[in-house]
């Protein structure tokens, strides 16, 4: 809006922190969004019946989200009961030299490859690191270790998905269609600045080089507190054994 058509009206942003409240006092998601999106709509002086109109627009719309969001959990539920984790968990288990933070350090290669190749759907939370990276990782830990506290499976798994997020955040960003980077272009042309979208996307290499070698070194902090911890543990188990039984482990 033009400064000379008047003030821009700040106060629809007002939804922006109801979502952030609603969030912060874990209501119901659907419930938050749809009050957001009625107090958005009142404060930017919309009618009511255009704000159900609106509402109602977007739900048809996306009313089909659900299933296709669905249909891979379901599939994903149905491989965990019949063993998809304990199969992983056995795989890794047959590679001696593999820890935690080797299979996390490649996951995040890959992860980060095919992200900026535009191959974004080959990861994720819910369809691979849940049912895979995360046991793996896992098993990996048990193999060497043996058991593992809640604490630090808990860490684990948390860094299976940090990796997860850093590779594609990133990957994606080299990736000359996406939607970013699509963006960028626009907004600088509407100030008479042509860029072209390929030179921009080869300047994300450096950052995606950049973030893998800080999340690698982190990766490897992880393998060395474990081989602390449980180490340690490993190690007091087997002075114990040995004390009793007169053998050596």
């Amino acid at each position: 809006m033009q400064a000379t058509q008047g003030a821009v009206n700040l106060w629809p942003l007002i939804g922006v922190a109801v979502i952030i409240a609603g969030f912060i006092l874990r209501q119901n998601p659907v419930m938050v969004v749809i009050i957001a999106a009625v107090v958005t709509g009142l404060t930017a002086a919309m009618p009511i019946d255009k704000i159900l109109i609106s509402l109602g627009t977007g739900f048809v719309k996306t009313r089909n989200l659900p299933l296709i969001l669905l249909l891979p959990l379901g599939v994903i539920g149905l491989l965990e009961r019949y063993g998809l984790k304990e199969q992983a968990q056995r795989i890794i288990a047959k590679i001696k030299s593999a820890t935690a933070g080797r299979l996390l350090m490649v996951y995040l290669f890959v992860r980060e490859l095919t992200a900026g190749l535009g191959l974004v759907s080959l990861g994720g939370h819910p369809q691979m690191v849940r049912p895979l990276i995360a046991p793996m990782a896992e098993g990996a830990t048990e193999n060497r270790y043996g058991s593992i506290p809640d604490q630090l499976l808990y860490k684990i798994r948390a860094m299976a998905a940090a990796t997860d997020n850093v590779g594609l955040f990133f990957g994606e960003d080299i990736f000359v269609a996406f939607g970013a980077i699509v963006l960028m272009q626009t907004i600088l042309r509407g100030y008479s600045i042509e860029v072209n979208p390929l030179h921009m996307a080869l300047w994300g290499i450096p950052t995606a080089i950049s973030a893998f070698t800080i999340h690698a070194f982190r990766l490897r902090r992880l393998d060395v507190e474990i081989e602390r911890e449980l180490g340690f543990q490993k190690t007091a188990e087997t002075v114990v054994t040995e004390a009793f039984t007169g053998e050596k482990a």
